[in-house]
């Protein structure tokens, strides 16, 4: 802020002799509110006394030097976050700071709301309501500020921003002093905070002793002052620069059992939240060079919530389950009906549909919107899912369709043929009379209605469940009238061959699948992509699964991650105990299964593919590159009993078969009458024995000379490989471990891939059971590999980083 000689020369002829002085022009929104005098902040010299803590805790500015002139105070706007019953405040990045204040600065010539997209377009920032709004999910609106002034107390671990008319009362006294050269300036403001401007570097605030902490009793603690300080540059916070604009790929997270997704009990927005900023690290760290490039932008995580709409008040299945609950141990009831349940819910087929719809609407409805606001994006699209989350995306893409009808998903529907029904008779046997008028004053009849969308019918008011019931009775009419279509022109049944799961012929399967088709108006699996090993003619995925009706999703997953997944388990538990090699997704061509060793819920999927081979699971590398010191022990130490073994055995072999060894014939004495020759053949003998006597030795010596070497042997051996560099110890890795096909279910490449453990972890593996199966959220090993299977398939070379 700039003033003219005439603006100072005011403020010098004012500032000396004033007692009040209102420096607050909006008192409403004040700290110091009210509409009298008594309220106006109070401005007054102080005594030249030191404070009680300045000269012993704080720094003190050399009087001396030249001041420097006064320039207006930086602003960077905050969000407010709520935790664990604590406030914080945490900075936007610069980049979303810049835009803030430059609509701020124009948003006052507007009467219409400024909005401006931040955290890379997934929070809308209304500017004059100082409210920040989730575009993407359902979450109470957070405010947002536009700071200058900070202060933190002794036992704060971080500055917390003033409101932002308290901080403009400061910056203009602090104009003042600065201006008028005149310090130890106090503030009383009405609500009994006193602000002490002793110097520049030097501004603290005094509580009033009634709005101290009431469990405080000491006299020293109540008067001990808050430390102020002006612009975010002087205080210490981290500031990141800002995501970049660019989205690679796009991936679908879906959660497991329960409304906690960890250990802390935080939601699947938070726990994407940080496996978003995990992989951002990553990228910055293992893509660098490609980012200076231009060739990398980001991965867009995107949350999906299918638990809100089972146990909302749509369904009345919290009520049902709570009356028939036992009250005893009330909490470890709260918790299985919180969270187990689940497993049964997905079991019902009442609840199961419910499950499958709002999770393909979930995503169907993410991607929408986020091709809205990103409309340049053209990249690919995968889907991750945790536990429960996993197996539910699995039977979604088992039962997806690639024809030309549903490639587009629920959005390409054809209008139903349902001449034979009127609205008013359908609505007769859904048992939803009550809403012909509803429906009629839009003039909709059956054709029209089959074109409208969930949120269509939310528009109108209708409820979830009557919406829901109307969708699905849409779906079957029109599902009846593609399996009459299918019955008339029915092919010629291919020759009978053996199928890989029941041992059934497959012509004799596909007839059976056929029947079920034309039978059949309560499912929309098409069983011809089932009879090559997941699925069985007599219905479902395998024995033992509901029948309901599969939507479709709007896009071809290019990638399915699964986390700590019971694939494999309720697999089995359905019947199926073979899939065979030559399954793959309808529309999408790769999957990983991952897992971590000590997972209770995990479970393997290439034993149910290659069952005649004991495969190892891929080990997922390190992050920094290399494995885990402790595993690199482990495995030294394995090597070293193995070769310590046959070594001792090699030793043992042949110390016996030197000491068995039968030695020279004694030769008789030498008697009168023998001939020399005689002679010289027994001294011929004894010489070959001191030969063979001294090689023994020599022998022996070599062996002790290798004795005594031999720890130096063992280290270079064993040990020298522990601490090489990172990307050599991969590429031995990898060169050791030949590629082995596994099926198309990845495109034949391997599927099972296991996460490294840590050490403390493999002191008890039953105390981190649990936590290990919700590790997966905060997994640096985990992002990375999702990030190199991402960017292997446009191409991007991976960098390790140097340690």
């Amino acid at each position: 802020m700039s003033f003219s000689p005439g603006e100072e020369g005011a403020l010098s002829q004012a500032a000396p002799d004033v007692n009040t002085q209102d420096l607050c022009h909006n008192p409403a929104q004040c700290v110091a509110t009210g509409n009298t005098s008594e309220d106006k902040v109070r401005v007054s010299p102080v005594v030249d006394e030191a404070s009680p803590s300045s000269t012993s805790s704080f720094e003190i500015l050399d009087m001396e030097s030249v001041l420097a002139p006064y320039q207006e105070v930086q602003p960077h706007w905050f969000f407010c976050r709520q935790a664990d019953d604590n406030t914080f405040w945490l900075p936007f990045s610069r980049e979303d700071s810049d835009k803030l204040e430059n609509s701020c600065n124009t948003a006052a010539s507007k009467e219409e709301e400024v909005v401006v997209a931040v955290d890379g377009q997934r929070y809308d920032v209304h500017v004059k309501e100082r409210k920040c709004y989730p575009v993407y999910w359902e979450q109470a609106p957070t405010e947002v500020r536009r700071c200058t002034w900070f202060y933190k107390g002794d036992k704060d671990t971080r500055f917390m921003p003033y409101p932002e008319d308290f901080s403009k009362s400061l910056e203009e006294a602090y104009m003042i002093s600065v201006t008028l050269n005149e310090w130890k300036r106090k503030l009383d403001f009405p609500t009994g905070e006193t602000v002490i401007l002793h110097n520049p570097k030097l501004i603290m605030q005094y509580q009033p002793i009634g709005l101290q902490d009431e469990w405080i009793s000491s006299p020293s603690e109540q008067t001990r002052p808050r430390t102020v300080k002006r612009g975010v540059d002087n205080i210490s916070v981290e500031i990141t620069d800002g995501e970049p604009e660019k989205v690679d790929h796009l991936v679908f997270m879906v959660h497991g059992i329960g409304p906690a997704c960890d250990l802390r009990f935080r939601s699947i927005i938070q726990c994407v939240n940080d496996f978003r900023s995990a992989s951002l690290s990553l990228l910055a760290s293992h893509y660098k060079r490609a980012q200076q490039d231009g060739l990398v932008g980001r991965v867009e995580f995107l949350p999906v919530n299918w638990r809100s709409a089972l146990h909302g008040d749509a369904t009345g299945v919290d009520k049902d389950i709570q009356r028939i609950t036992l009250p005893s141990i009330s909490r470890l009831r709260h918790f299985t009906n919180d969270t187990l349940l689940d497993l049964f819910f997905y079991n019902s087929p009442t609840y199961c549909q419910t499950i499958v719809d709002t999770v393909a609407s979930e995503v169907n409805r993410l991607h929408d919107l986020f091709k809205q606001r990103h409309p340049e994006f053209n990249g690919a699209v995968s889907v991750v899912g945790h536990s429960l989350g996993s197996l539910i995306l699995f039977d979604l893409l088992t039962n997806q369709r690639t024809g030309s009808e549903t490639r587009e998903g629920l959005s390409s529907w054809e209008p139903c043929c349902l001449k034979c029904d009127t609205l008013e008779q359908a609505l007769s046997k859904l048992g939803l009379q009550q809403y012909l008028d509803t429906l009629q004053a839009e003039n909709l009849d059956l054709e029209s209605l089959a074109l409208c969308h969930d949120s269509d019918l939310k528009d109108l008011g209708i409820p979830l469940g009557p919406r829901k019931k109307i969708l699905n009775y849409i779906r079957r009419k029109k599902l009846l009238e593609d399996c009459r279509t299918q019955t008339e022109c029915v092919a010629p049944l291919p020759p009978l061959t053996t199928d890989h799961v029941g041992n059934q012929p497959l012509g004799l399967a596909t007839q059976h699948s056929q029947f079920h088709r034309a039978q059949s108006v309560t499912s929309a699996v098409d069983y011809e992509y089932f009879d090559v090993g997941i699925g069985q003619p007599s219905g479902g995925i395998a024995k033992g699964q509901v029948s309901i009706d599969y939507p479709q999703l709007a896009f071809h997953p290019q990638m399915f991650f699964a986390f700590g997944s019971p694939i494999g388990m309720f697999l089995t538990v359905r019947g199926l105990k073979h899939i065979d090699p030559s399954y793959t997704f309808p529309t999408c061509k790769s999957f990983y299964n991952i897992y971590h060793p000590y997972d209770p819920v995990a479970y393997r999927i290439e034993p149910m593919i290659v069952s005649d081979v004991d495969l190892e699971p891929m080990l997922i590398p390190h992050h920094k590159g290399r494995k885990r010191m402790h595993l690199e022990l482990k495995d030294s130490f394995t090597r070293m009993s193995m070769d310590l073994k046959n070594n001792v055995l090699g030793s043992i072999r042949t110390a016996w078969q030197s000491f068995a060894r039968l030695p020279a014939v004694a030769l008789p004495p030498v008697i009168e009458g023998e001939t020399t020759t005689e002679t010289d053949l027994e001294e011929t003998r004894a010489s070959a024995e001191v030969t063979a006597s001294v090689k023994r030795e020599e022998k022996s010596a070599d062996f002790g000379t290798k004795i005594l070497e031999w720890p130096s042997a063992f280290h270079n051996h064993y040990f020298k490989g522990v601490c090489v560099e990172a990307e050599t110890s991969v590429s031995a890795e990898q060169t050791q471990q030949p590629e082995i096909k596994v099926g198309m279910l990845n495109g034949g490449r391997r599927i099972d891939y296991v996460l490294q453990e840590k050490p403390i972890e493999s002191f008890n593996e039953y105390l981190f059971a649990i936590q290990s199966h919700l590790c997966y959220w905060e997994s640096e090993d985990t992002a990375l590999l999702l990030l190199k299977e991402i960017y292997d398939k446009l191409g991007v070379a991976f960098e390790q980083p140097q340690q």
